[in-house]
């Protein structure tokens, strides 16, 4: 599992029938500091949730679980939306 922030919707109108009614976010994964790594991805929206959050997303199998479709296309799927999260203090440069 990542978290990671949601930078926009994904648009696409054209989708594998096992995606029909779910929405699509870009997403940025934050590292042990709490801070944007660069990477970007795309995820299925199960929980509908908006630009600028901080999620929980699950990989892999675990995702297609959360679409409750183990052959659906997905690698990545949102299945929460974090309240709050202790992130490690990073340490001042000297």
């Amino acid at each position: 599992m990542y978290i990671c922030k949601v930078q926009g919707k994904f648009v696409s109108t054209i989708k594998n029938k096992a995606l029909i009614g779910y929405s699509m976010v870009t997403l940025q994964r934050l590292n042990k500091f709490g801070n944007l790594t660069g990477e970007f991805m795309v995820a299925v929206d199960t929980i509908g949730c908006s630009v600028g959050e901080v999620v929980l997303v699950a990989t892999g199998s675990g995702a297609r679980a959360a679409l409750d479709d183990t052959n659906s296309p997905v690698d990545l799927a949102i299945i929460g939306i974090v309240d709050s999260c202790d992130f490690i203090k990073q340490r001042e440069e000297i």
